[in-house]
């Protein structure tokens, strides 16, 4: 079937008496800057480029689904973020958005610290050459062997999320003849996502010690009467894709509350205050996050005038823009295999890949962008569900978008913003395999983690 004889699904005119999607783009050829990252564009033929190369060449190099990362963005947002905190702060980067040793190589050369949350992250960061001392240890059940090989390692900081784990770290590091730097994680009762925040009952979550009922005050105790213990602050994280600044400013006051009463009971200043991640970044031309200089002027001003109200020295802040770094700098690059039209509803679009690649959607509701990027179109727009092979009908990568109406297998579209937690939230649903990670940069391009293999998933198979 010729592009041109593609029966299309309903355009945007139809849809839009329906009420309830957006008009689509007024030139579905031309890229929204705010989704993609800084190196991409197109060439002269229409087709999407990164660090100067074309999506067709990368296709035909390195195969379809993967994730391609632009290596210059990452790294200019990590000094980005580095320069906005300066150094009285600590940037660290939340590791479960996406790690790799390649990953912890260029935050160790752009002087950004990293925070884990398990085991392996912890040793992928030491394989890679991450100083033992700028690593964070996250997590609500370390286990004796994680926390072990983290004092042995000689971590900055684990931050303790259970009066179980207070007594756990104390006594291993007791054993080992140390004292752990540490910080209590403290449940504010703040949750904040996107646009909105409630500020009450919201203690009820695995990760943290409440605020409520002096839960988080008698963590404190404990931790400063443990020998093995060097208590160094408090942490909070409030939320996920955060754009507004009103959540941080409770957070911040409660906990700089907190730090006040240590001080009247302890006659101790703690002197670092960690106020998490959760920032957001812009999945779609609706979204609008901040830039980095603005968030850590903000966060510093809020900081600054509770603890002078408090009559507080102003504790050293750290942060944790996992997201925010990475999540710009990659997209995901698909092939269109079936085009199925449903009258009066929208089009099917399936690509080679799914939920096994980008399980966000089908977990969160999360809303993403795609376009066609293989060459441009003159064809109207039409409303699609880009969906993957996978056998589930919630199977779907971008819930609502619109394409041109000549989509046609074989043709390569992408979805941007990919880059935190689709590769690491990737799974071998359907014995699917996991797609290659590739670094793009300056007209070059590498794999950093590669395809899995039909050999892979036989390896470990051992019946």
């Amino acid at each position: 079937m010729s592009r041109s004889a593609h029966p299309a699904g309903p355009r945007h005119a139809d849809v839009l008496t329906e009420g309830h999607y957006s008009a689509p783009a007024a030139d579905l050829n031309v890229l929204d800057e705010k989704v993609w990252s800084r190196t991409v564009t197109r060439d002269t033929d229409g087709a999407l480029t990164v660090g100067g190369i074309t999506v067709a060449r990368l296709a035909e190099e390195f195969g379809t689904p993967a994730y391609f990362l632009d290596e210059s963005d990452f790294r200019a947002r990590c000094r980005a973020w580095s320069d906005a905190f300066g150094p009285d702060a600590d940037v660290f980067y939340a590791g479960k958005a996406f790690l790799s040793r390649a990953v912890v190589r260029w935050l160790k050369e752009e002087g950004l610290n990293l925070d884990v949350c398990s085991g392996g992250e912890l040793t992928t960061a030491l394989d890679a050459g991450m100083p033992a001392e700028r690593i964070a240890f996250h997590g609500n059940n370390k286990t004796v062997a994680e926390i072990e090989r983290a004092v042995e390692a000689g971590i900055g900081r684990i931050v303790l999320d259970s009066f179980q784990e207070i007594v756990r770290v104390a006594h291993i590091a007791q054993r080992h003849g140390v004292r752990q730097r540490v910080q209590i994680r403290v449940t504010v009762g703040v949750e904040a996502h996107t646009h909105e925040f409630i500020a009450t009952a919201h203690e009820d979550q695995k990760f943290g010690i409440a605020l409520a009922d002096g839960q988080a005050a008698e963590a404190v105790r404990r931790a400063l009467s443990l020998d093995g213990l060097d208590l160094i602050g408090v942490h909070s994280h409030i939320g996920s894709q955060i754009f507004d600044m009103a959540g941080f400013e409770v957070s911040a006051r409660r906990v700089v509350q907190l730090l006040a009463e240590i001080r009247d009971e302890h006659g101790v200043e703690l002197p670092e205050i960690d106020l998490g991640g959760g920032l957001g970044i812009a999945y779609t031309s609706e979204d609008d996050p901040r830039e980095p200089h603005e968030i850590a002027k903000a966060l510093s001003d809020i900081v600054t005038r509770e603890c002078e109200s408090a009559k507080l020295r102003t504790p050293r802040i750290s942060v944790e823009p996992g997201r925010a770094i990475v999540g710009p700098t990659a997209f995901t690059l698909y092939e269109v295999g079936t085009i199925k039209p449903l009258e009066g509803l929208r089009t099917y679009v399936s690509v080679d890949g799914g939920m096994s690649d980008n399980i966000r959607t089908a977990l969160y509701d999360a809303e993403y962008s795609v376009a066609l990027v293989s060459r441009t179109s003159d064809a109207e727009p039409m409303l699609v569900r880009v969906v993957g092979k996978h056998c589930e009908s919630g199977d779907i990568v971008v819930k609502d978008a619109f394409l041109p109406a000549d989509l046609a297998p074989g043709d390569l579209i992408a979805v941007p913003a990919t880059g935190a937690y689709c590769r690491s939230m990737a799974s071998n649903y359907n014995h699917a395999l996991r797609p290659p990670v590739v670094a793009v940069r300056d007209g070059e391009a590498r794999v950093i983690v590669r395809r899995e293999t039909e050999e892979d998933l036989l390896r470990l198979d051992v019946g």
